[in-house]
């Protein structure tokens, strides 16, 4: 128990415990008992909720789906056994696993109405302008899973949001490009399935490189979840009203899409075509010194992790493998990035601060390497973390602490203005 005392008067204050991480005050009686709010601007030091699916630490460089340690699920699983892992508590068995891949096999077509949706978007419209206004128009044709209190309406709901995803997001990508859409084949994996749709061609079907399919995997493994993030809490939010989960995971791409979050990737190339070459990294490097320069390094840092983000450690290996394979490890970019990345970490200014490269400084490499364009790296971190929005989702729906969110505010406004006519103001 914490004491606050305001004045003359002392207030008790519930300490709750986690099984990891910090401890939390519970605050939910404060207004009530002190007619005063907390300010938090960012929710820095706010916990929203209670989860039992991701768990971070900053300090260690740790990251957890469920218990398990990141880097052995990226390893060791594909992809479905981790949205399984994130959905249902626990990785699945032989069977389990052979029901959930058939239950997504069987979701991965979308309706054929929803097709023309498409041709309503300007051949030049960012995929992810398609993919929030596509996802969220899903509730107009899977009426039959928008009830959120129904236990098998959420269910499916759940494995057609993760089974269509990869078709939604590569017929955006070809309808900008002008081919033809293509279906998801039955035969083909998670990952197989949607580089097929992205790249193959009725003239030409697309043959998968595993190492590239066993890159995806594992960067869709490592964007699957990441506790309560932007995109994740405003799932959590528009839930928390009772939205259909189809609109629910729609804000949740919304808020991905910023450049401060699902598109910091693209930043990263952007800032490495920007300083183009190695011997310009000491002028970037002292502009990102400058407090009065708006120039910052893109990939590094995190607001959660102050060590060396355990995602960028795989990252780095995926990186060099796929390029490898590609056979173009000499990738201009990627020697940019590795110079840039050693300064950086050499340099007292960085070492400090605790600006460590994180994910997104490598994966728009491998991304590009890949043959997927810059448009659409962040599509791809949202058909990933689709599950674990879903997983977020169905447990706050869940939750009978839950109630609708409602954050408080510092007004700093105006106050006692009185009306004055049209003619006299």
């Amino acid at each position: 128990m914490a004491q606050l005392i305001i004045g003359d008067k002392t207030y008790e204050l519930p300490i709750l415990e986690g099984k990891c991480g910090p401890n939390v005050l519970d605050i939910r009686k404060l207004y009530e008992q002190t007619g005063l709010f907390t300010y938090d601007p960012g929710f820095t030091s706010t916990a929203s909720c209670d989860s039992k699916i991701t768990f971070i630490d900053g300090e260690l460089s740790v990251l957890m789906y469920r218990g398990y340690p990141i880097q052995e699920l990226a390893e060791n699983c594909s992809f479905l056994e981790v949205a399984y892992l994130l959905l249902n508590g626990e990785l699945p068995n032989l069977d389990q696993k052979k029901e959930f891949d058939t239950h997504i096999v069987h979701h991965s077509l979308v309706h054929e109405q929803l097709i023309h949706f498409y041709q309503g978007f300007r051949r030049d419209a960012h995929p992810m302008a398609i993919m929030v206004g596509v996802v969220g128009a899903l509730s107009a044709f899977y009426h039959d899973s928008v009830d959120i209190y129904d236990h098998k309406q959420r269910e499916l709901a759940s494995y057609r949001l993760i089974a269509k995803m990869p078709n939604i997001a590569a017929m955006a990508y070809t309808y900008s490009i002008g081919r033809p859409m293509v279906y998801p084949r039955n035969d083909l994996s998670y990952v197989e399935n949607f580089l097929s749709m992205m790249f193959s061609l009725p003239s030409e079907p697309y043959k998968a490189n595993k190492v590239l399919v066993d890159a995806l995997e594992k960067i869709m493994i490592l964007h699957a979840d990441h506790e309560q993030n932007a995109s994740t809490s405003t799932v959590r939010l528009a839930g928390s009203s009772g939205a259909n989960p189809f609109a629910c995971i729609s804000s949740g791409i919304t808020a991905l899409w910023g450049p401060a979050h699902g598109g910091a990737n693209e930043e990263v190339l952007k800032m490495l075509h920007m300083i183009g070459s190695k011997d310009r990294i000491p002028e970037f490097i002292a502009r990102a010194k400058d407090k009065n320069d708006s120039f910052r390094l893109m990939g590094f840092g995190h607001r959660v992790y102050k060590n060396y983000d355990p995602r960028a450690a795989i990252m780095r290996q995926i990186c060099y493998e796929v390029l490898t394979e590609l056979g173009i490890e000499d990738d201009p970019l990627l020697q940019l990035a590795i110079e840039l990345e050693q300064i950086a970490l050499d340099d007292p200014y960085f070492v400090e601060r605790k600006l460590y490269p994180n994910v997104d400084f490598y994966s728009g490499i491998v991304l590009r390497a890949m043959g997927i364009p810059v448009t659409m790296f962040t599509v791809l971190f949202a058909v990933a973390r689709t599950v674990g929005w879903v997983a977020h989702w169905r447990e706050m729906i869940s939750d009978p602490k839950q109630r609708i969110g409602r954050p408080r505010q510092l007004y700093l406004g105006n106050t006692s203005k009185h009306f004055t006519s049209l003619y006299d103001r």
